[in-house]
């Protein structure tokens, strides 16, 4: 590659990742759920008008992958057309496109403006929503079906130029119990992208139509480029690895995710064929949560690390088997398998990477995200719906201690302010600290967790999606595992209610919710 290419298409990169960076501000800064505005649960990207992604921007690694199978879906609905000018469709439905339920994904046609506008390519943002119907207040309590996780939403136009469509507007109004924030939200996510049709009309611009279709393919070619590269530092050879879920929460326990990888200097694959079949509860992954595990995987290798786009994943093959707990089929009900399972499958990649590629893997991480969800109505009257991942551990590696109280891996959210918090929910947050040693020994110490309890002041229901109860985070070498995380009630007495990793229930005034999430594995290396 010459010179001027090279910079072009560097440029090229930058322009779109800034892009796709600024929709999330916009997103951000006009959003009415904490969930969004403070915890950025939300992921952008952009895409060319063959639905190739061209750049995301550095939100949450479980979109990584699954992003592009949102826009796959709506660009081949029948009764869409997404080559009109200003189209904006959402969908959630895990089994055409969508991840988990509350994740609602919003994609947009993005024309060039001018008298005479052309199909530049797509705008993507993915936003959780604190609450989409379903059984339980915040859609994600232990379930056994789909339906009573929450509104399914199959491919569906939402938005064409200036008009509305108010029957899909007012039907998701009407199946949640926070109608105002999900309007508000999904508003938010409009104006997210439109912000990428005006950047990615600019950007084009500037090179002209055949130029840009030019320089991406160029963009695509070097990704994968040095993402073969990386690949050539990897020991090659076929490797197993094996890990298991704690339960599902309806009854199923030790739940086994299999890896057979294989790796060449040009292509790798993962084989989760020997996975265990789809489950009762809510823990089953669809394959676009797998695939993403496994991208972020063998991302986290790369140094230097490829511009993020389709070519990446020209060279990353994945194996699943259908029916299985990593590629579910409906009914499965799958609120934990895009929080939950995805971090155990990524315990997996990196346990099956570490053969490959010795002393570059670190202990595990807390391997689980901590969901919480509290419901009920305010003393306003008005209904409300909380919902957060809590930070662990992260695992020691080979020349450095775990950090402490950070989101790891698959989830890359903040945590909501307490202030936040208090301001908008009928809840207090008694305490917030540190879980002191709770990272696993080692010569490298893993991080610890953190101890985060939240009282109600009024009558509500709570919900918990939670993993590293039973099955701690392993250590490296000789690193000792980290502890494994804590759920219980504090009664209004003091009196102490331990509750199971996966469950949900009923919470009277007064009374609080007490998680202690898990410690980072510690790391002593052995010589190989």
């Amino acid at each position: 590659m010459d010179v001027k290419t090279a910079t072009e298409i560097a440029v090229l990169h930058h322009a779109l990742v800034g892009a796709a960076e600024e929709m999330g501000e916009a997103l951000k800064r006009s959003a009415y759920s904490p969930n969004i505005k403070e915890r950025r649960d939300y992921s952008c990207a952009l895409f060319d008008a063959e639905g190739r992604l061209l750049a995301q921007a550095a939100h949450l690694p479980v979109h990584l992958g699954s992003m592009p199978a949102s826009v796959t879906s709506v660009l081949a609905h029948p009764s869409i057309n997404m080559k009109r000018r200003h189209t904006y469709a959402i969908v959630n439905d895990p089994f055409n496109g969508g991840t988990h339920l509350p994740d609602l994904t919003m994609v947009a046609s993005a024309f060039s403006y001018g008298d005479r506008p052309r199909l530049l390519g797509y705008v993507a943002n993915r936003a959780h929503h604190a609450d989409i119907g379903g059984a339980a207040p915040g859609s994600m309590s232990p379930q056994t079906d789909l339906i009573a996780e929450g509104l399914v939403i199959p491919p569906t136009m939402i938005k064409l130029e200036d008009d509305t469509s108010k029957d899909v507007w007012e039907l998701i109004k009407a199946n949640t119990r926070t109608p105002a924030e999900r309007e508000g939200d999904l508003w938010a996510q409009i104006a997210a992208c439109d912000r990428g049709m005006h950047r990615l009309d600019e950007i084009v611009k500037r090179v002209g139509q055949s130029g840009f279709k030019r320089l991406c393919n160029a963009l695509f070619k070097h990704s994968a480029t040095l993402l073969r590269k990386n690949l050539q530092s990897l020991k090659a050879g076929t490797y197993t690895a094996e890990d298991t879920l704690d339960d599902d929460g309806a009854g199923t326990m030790d739940i086994p995710i299999k890896l057979e990888l294989t790796v060449s200097r040009s292509k790798i694959t993962f084989d989760f064929s020997g996975s265990s079949a789809q489950v009762r509860g809510g823990v089953n992954a669809v394959r676009a949560v797998t695939e993403s595990a496994a991208f972020y995987s063998v991302l986290c290798l790369c140094d230097p690390k490829p511009p993020v786009n389709h070519g990446c994943f020209r060279c990353i093959e994945v194996i699943t088997q259908p029916g299985t707990v990593v590629d579910a089929r409906r009914p499965a009900p799958v609120a934990g398998g895009n929080v939950e399972t995805s971090q155990r499958i990524v315990d997996v990649c990196f346990a099956a990477l570490e053969q490959a590629a010795p002393r570059r893997i670190p202990a595990q991480s807390q391997g689980t995200m901590n969901n919480l969800t509290i419901g009920g109505t305010a003393p306003d009257g008005e209904p409300f719906t909380y919902y957060e991942t809590i930070a662990g551990g992260c695992g020691a590696g080979a020349n450095h201690d775990g950090a402490d109280a950070t989101h790891s891996h698959m989830t890359n959210t903040l945590n909501t302010p307490v202030e936040a918090l208090e301001h908008a929910y009928p809840l207090r947050v008694e305490e917030y600290s540190l879980r002191e040693n709770s990272g696993g020994d080692g010569k490298h110490k893993g991080g610890n967790g953190v101890v985060r309890r939240v009282r109600t002041l009024v009558d509500a229901q709570f919900g918990l999606l939670t993993e590293r109860r039973i099955h701690a985070p392993r250590g490296t070498g000789k690193g000792r595992p980290g502890r494994p995380g804590i759920n219980q009630i504090l009664d209004v007495q003091g009196d102490t209610e331990q509750l199971d990793g996966k469950c949900s229930g009923e919470l009277r005034a007064g009374e609080a919710i007490d998680i202690r999430t898990p410690g980072g594995g510690g790391c002593s290396p052995t010589r190989r």
